[in-house]
């Protein structure tokens, strides 16, 4: 016997996980081992019971992938939310994708991914739109991806009057150490800055 309350927490948490992305049903088929059909099934009850309930979080099915999205009725919140001086502040995977950016600029995406081990789409978007990268032109490979550096905003940010200015990143390597390490600088300075 399928226990549906807890199917849905586990979809609950794929979607979490996979954001903006969003998860298609054959893959939430696959990963539940559920026909396709059940998966369906499943996820318009979920979408039905998050309307019911009236929740803060909708799921909707954008590009044939499901996906978390707020609730259009509650956008003037999160629009106050977006412009508190508390939410200003970057995330451990925004400033280790910046790490990377100021170090090894230019840089394109599939470059950060692979230093990273994990995807940095929302990352670079978060820091575009805080105008802490920019796109420096594109590389001459296969599909001419954008590559990515860092702008004058960035060097307000930290405080630094030019890229010389970086402070020189020890050789983890020796010690085993990953790129995480390697974002400390960047951390600890906006954390004492805060």
């Amino acid at each position: 016997m399928i226990d549906v309350e807890r199917l849905k927490a586990i979809v609950e948490g794929l979607l979490f996980v996979a954001g903006d992305e969003g998860i298609e049903a054959k893959q939430l088929a696959s990963i539940l081992d559920l026909e396709l059909h059940e998966v369906v099934a499943l996820m318009d009850e979920m979408k039905k019971d998050y309307k019911e309930q009236q929740r803060g979080l909708q799921i909707v099915e954008i590009a044939q992938a499901y996906q978390f999205t707020t609730r259009p009725e509650f956008a003037e919140y999160f629009e106050k939310l977006a412009y508190t001086p508390s939410y200003a502040t970057l995330s451990q995977a925004a400033l280790e994708t910046l790490a990377i950016i100021a170090y090894k600029q230019p840089i394109t995406r599939l470059e950060l991914e692979e230093i990273r081990g994990v995807k940095c789409e929302s990352s670079i978007s978060r820091l575009i739109s805080k105008n802490l990268i920019k796109e420096v032109g594109r590389a001459d490979a296969v599909g001419r991806p954008i590559l990515y550096g860092t702008t004058k905003e960035f060097l307000e940010y930290f405080g630094l009057r030019s890229l010389e200015d970086l402070p020189p990143v020890p050789d983890f390597s020796a010690e085993g150490a990953d790129v995480e390490q390697e974002a400390y600088l960047f951390y600890k300075k906006d954390k004492d800055e805060k």
